[in-house]
């Protein structure tokens, strides 16, 4: 069945799009919403909330699973007939890449800990698409910014590349989304 990818910046309206696209799938068993956010100040609060809304108000019922790190995990649970809206790869992205923060350790300092987590995710998806499960998947765009003076961040920019690069090239469908403007390049 075909992954979809929607990227764009922030606010463009990726996930309304992104559940736009599911709502076509009318015969799914199930409409499964992979929630990556972390309400860890006041606007991811209000951005979570607004998003939760956003379903609420849709004709269809979403199933919402917060999957902050655990994606592999969650997309395991998926079944034949569901359509799977994960958003976002980038906040999962900063998930991962800090864990392990409050031990002293952050994932993305530990000697291959990004790259098991990214092969698990992917071997994940590789295993979802092979049943008769649409897979949508929200990211943020970050690359028009100059490069950072910040290895760390720039590390995080660069591992974020590679995972678009990866989505687009298994994706059926790749869209960019900027001011609510949408342009399909595959």
């Amino acid at each position: 069945m075909p992954l979809i990818f929607i990227a764009g910046g922030v606010r463009s309206g990726k996930s309304q799009f992104a559940e736009q696209m599911a709502a076509r799938y009318c015969q799914a068993q199930r409409f499964i919403y992979l929630a990556s956010g972390v309400a860890l100040d006041q606007e991811m609060q209000q951005r979570i909330l607004r998003h939760q809304a956003d379903r609420q108000a849709q004709p269809i019922h979403w199933h919402t699973v917060e999957a902050p790190s655990a994606i592999a995990d969650a997309l395991a649970e998926c079944k034949a007939g569901d359509i799977v809206l994960w958003d976002c790869v980038t906040t999962w992205l900063a998930n991962i890449f800090y864990e392990g923060f409050d031990d002293g350790t952050p994932c993305f300092a530990q000697p291959g800990c990004l790259d098991n987590k990214l092969a698990q995710v992917k071997q994940a998806i590789e295993a979802l698409l092979a049943q008769d499960i649409v897979l949508l998947v929200v990211s943020n765009e970050l690359f028009d910014e100059p490069p950072y003076a910040s290895h760390e961040v720039e590390l995080y920019r660069q591992t974020l590349g590679q995972c678009h690069q990866w989505f687009v090239a298994t994706a059926q469908e790749a869209y960019e989304i900027h001011y609510g403007i949408v342009k399909r390049w595959k």
